[in-house]
């Protein structure tokens, strides 16, 4: 990886009148962290426990191509990340998907007659107006009645309630059609989780506030979507999202960071007016400190440093495993299923609960495969609702989670594959790195925030605070890096 360095022991003493600066985990809230530390003139040391940086937003080589391992775009309802792509120089290369839209596969004995066009005009899958026909083909003619008594059920108590679920919200207000043929596939694709345990307020920030200007949901989500920038609502780039950490890495190197790999902090405790980082091969000094690291890490590293923070201790987010299929087969050209499908609970010839058709949705990457040769990415490992056991998929060997996708794919798109088919094939695990934002997330942010803020020069970011998504983690970062250097620096 480019900017990389391997452990050298104790860091060297900064500059004279060049404040330390140190970053516990290099993975992308980690990197750009630095990045900002290191521009705002610190001297800045990056420590990353895995042997590779970038975390969630990294390249695997399948078949010869450089495909992305985790994220594979961002939300462009934000103007963080294309702000950051274009003080990188990458504005060139952000790519659109191609506009035909996702599938949904339902619940049926026939998965083909089962399968339709995901619906445009919701919000994570909520429909605006559940009368529309393409919401109708999804929910039935019963569930669409039920749908319509959202622009009657009384408001108020929904309103009221300072802590509720986004499965609550949805099965109050238009039924348990609309939430588990469309929510929970759209919701399980995008973070990992059930409706029932995700913060309404932290999943869809400002629903609720709609819901009350506009008297229904529904109305809402309309209100919300006629408000929301025009074009596609996520992007990539042309060679993959991993490129975003190849220039953060290599823009580090520029700016004199030091990047150490393989290097897990092993301790953190405070020295002075500043923090002594410990690691296995020596320790670090700064005067500002950034923890990146994953939510159970992080306050594991802190506690003895900031004891509040051990009542706030999370989870491990939900096992997924993504499954990646380079295959040849020309039949695949036509994408009958568009860029992909997502997959509904009731679709039990089904076992996972999303695919996409990676040549199918970047034309960047049908360009370098050709015609007749398909890159297909199918995700393992649903979150779980309240009081379900919980889901080991992507924990089955690599082996069977291949033979999984195999038939899968076949089911989804509609045309069979072989093992024959495959050109080559590979399974990436993110074993809790995905959080998910249950109910009283926001408290619970709020708690570590305001801990976090009783002490000088240390801050902490990532997508258990921040939240799910490249957009929400790139904007948090950045804006609690800054006032972490102004504040170390005045």
């Amino acid at each position: 990886m480019p900017g990389s360095r391997k452990p050298s022991g104790t860091s060297p003493t900064p500059p004279a009148g060049r404040p330390a600066g140190v970053v516990v985990g290099g993975g992308i809230s980690g990197l750009i962290a630095a990045r900002d530390l290191a521009r705002a003139g610190f001297d800045v040391t990056v420590l990353e426990a895995a042997e590779a940086f970038g975390g969630c937003v990294g390249t695997h080589r399948v078949a010869g191509l450089d495909l992305d391992s985790g994220a594979e775009s961002y939300a462009t309802r934000s103007p963080a990340v294309p702000k950051l792509l274009e003080e990188l120089g990458l504005q060139e290369r952000i790519a659109a998907p191609d506009p035909s839209g996702a599938w949904l596969q339902l619940g049926g004995p026939d998965p083909a007659k089962a399968a339709q066009r995901m619906p445009q005009t919701g919000l994570l899958g909520i429909p605006a107006d559940p009368r529309a026909e393409e919401i109708a083909r999804a929910i039935g003619r019963t569930g669409v009645a039920r749908a319509a008594l959202d622009r009657v059920l009384p408001m108020a108590p929904l309103l009221r309630r300072e802590k509720v679920s986004l499965g609550e919200i949805v099965r109050s207000r238009m039924g348990e059609a609309v939430l588990k043929r469309l929510v929970t596939p759209v919701v399980g694709g995008v973070y990992s989780a059930d409706p029932d345990v995700l913060d309404a307020d932290s999943v869809a920030p400002g629903l609720r506030k709609a819901m009350a200007e506009h008297g229904s949901l529904g109305a809402a989500v309309g209100a919300m979507r006629r408000a929301a920038p025009a074009g596609s609502t996520v992007a990539s780039l042309k060679g993959g999202m991993g490129t975003l950490t190849s220039a953060l890495t290599a823009d580090l190197a520029e700016l004199g960071a030091t990047l150490l790999a393989a290097t897990p902090a092993t301790g953190i405790e405070r020295s002075g007016t500043g923090f002594r980082i410990h690691t296995g091969a020596g320790m670090h000094d700064a005067d500002a400190l950034v923890v990146a690291a994953d939510g159970p890490a992080a306050v594991d590293l802190l506690t003895p440093s900031v004891p509040e923070l051990a009542a706030f201790r999370p989870g491990p987010g939900p096992g997924v495993a993504l499954v990646t299929l380079v295959v040849d087969k020309p039949e695949l050209d036509a994408a009958p299923r568009g860029t992909g499908v997502l997959v509904a609970r009731d679709a039990e010839a089904v076992q996972a609960k999303a695919l996409t058709h990676a040549t199918a949705k970047w034309q960047w990457l049908a360009d370098s495969t050709g015609p007749g040769t398909h890159v297909l990415r199918l995700s393992y490992g649903r979150g779980l609702g309240p009081g379900q056991d919980a889901d080991t998929t992507a924990l089955r060997p690599d082996g069977e989670l291949f033979a999984a996708a195999l038939a899968d794919a076949s089911v989804l798109l509609q045309v069979p594959l072989e093992e024959a088919d495959v050109i080559d094939w590979d399974v990436v695990r993110w074993v809790g790195a995905l959080p998910s934002a249950t109910v009283g997330h926001a408290d619970r942010v709020a708690s570590v925030r305001a801990a976090v803020a009783e002490v000088h020069g240390l801050e902490v970011v990532g997508a258990w605070l921040a939240g799910t998504g490249l957009a929400a983690v790139t904007a948090d970062t950045r804006y609690r890096t800054a006032h972490l250097a102004e504040a170390v620096k005045s």
